[in-house]
């Protein structure tokens, strides 16, 4: 069921905003902006390690705290959210959203803009759309160049997006790249909506394996990817993780206190 929040509650988790809304909740707010069409709003799906990112990096903190909207795509923060009154909160995981949406989408003709990962990717995620979602609406697909972008350059994608006529735009660049595109590029776009999905190209594309359902279900798919991509992840479930209950532990117990956004 697709309903719309009026003010979708949060909670602060080492002074970082996530709102509590579940995976209809989230769809009927980007269909509203849609359909408001007054402004471009960014959307975070990040898991714990982007709250620790957050820790470090101040400038990445107001990246996240000023997102329209934060969704809770982790079992990490969907645990802090039961222990602080939010029991029915689930996961409102990137990829799930953005499958979600698509299927909105290709009912309402909405048109969604693919931007980041690779060429190859992005060929097989519109091959994989098109048969999936035969009616679906693509306004463009781009992959930009793995490094930082030309004034000019930037100019160049900028214009290309707004002229596509695109609905929604889904970034994949990966954390804690997309998000910091999407706080640069808020004043600068056309689209009333752009999400940052991480892996969402590559599990949908067909090229990554995800967890299996069982396993998302019980809130295990960081151990299949641990498995799967040690190398990449393995600070995350490792260090972060630890560190990440640790201070949880510290701020519910009030022995450590976390600057809030204003």
């Amino acid at each position: 069921m697709i309903e719309r929040p009026a003010n979708p509650p949060s909670i602060h988790v080492l002074g970082i905003r996530v709102n509590m809304v579940q995976m209809g909740e989230a769809l009927g707010l980007i269909e509203h902006w849609i359909q408001q069409r007054d402004r471009c709003r960014y959307i975070v799906a990040t898991q714990m390690h982007g709250v620790m990112e957050a820790r470090r990096d101040p400038d990445f903190k107001t990246v996240l705290d000023s997102a329209d909207l934060f969704v809770p795509d982790g079992v990490s923060l969907t645990w802090v959210a039961h222990r602080r009154g939010f029991g029915s909160q689930k996961r409102v995981c990137g990829s799930d959203l953005m499958l979600e949406f698509l299927e909105l989408a290709q009912e309402k003709g909405y048109r969604n803009f693919f931007y980041g990962d690779t060429v190859d990717t992005l060929r097989l995620l519109t091959r994989r759309l098109s048969e999936d979602f035969p009616r679906l609406k693509i306004a463009g697909v781009h992959s930009p160049p793995f490094r930082p972008l030309t004034p000019e350059e930037d100019a160049r994608e900028t214009r290309m997006i707004n002229e596509s006529g695109a609905d929604i735009v889904w970034v994949g660049l990966g954390l804690p790249k997309q998000e910091r595109w999407m706080f640069e590029h808020r004043d600068k776009l056309s689209v009333p909506v752009i999400v940052g999905v991480g892996a969402a190209f590559k599990f949908l594309s067909g090229r990554v394996h995800r967890a299996p359902p069982w396993m998302r279900d019980h809130g295990l798919e960081w151990l299949w990817r641990f498995s799967h991509e040690p190398r990449r992840v393995w600070r995350r479930v490792l260090v972060d993780g630890p560190e990440f209950a640790f201070l949880v532990s510290l701020e519910e117990l009030g022995l450590k206190k976390f600057d809030t956004p204003a």
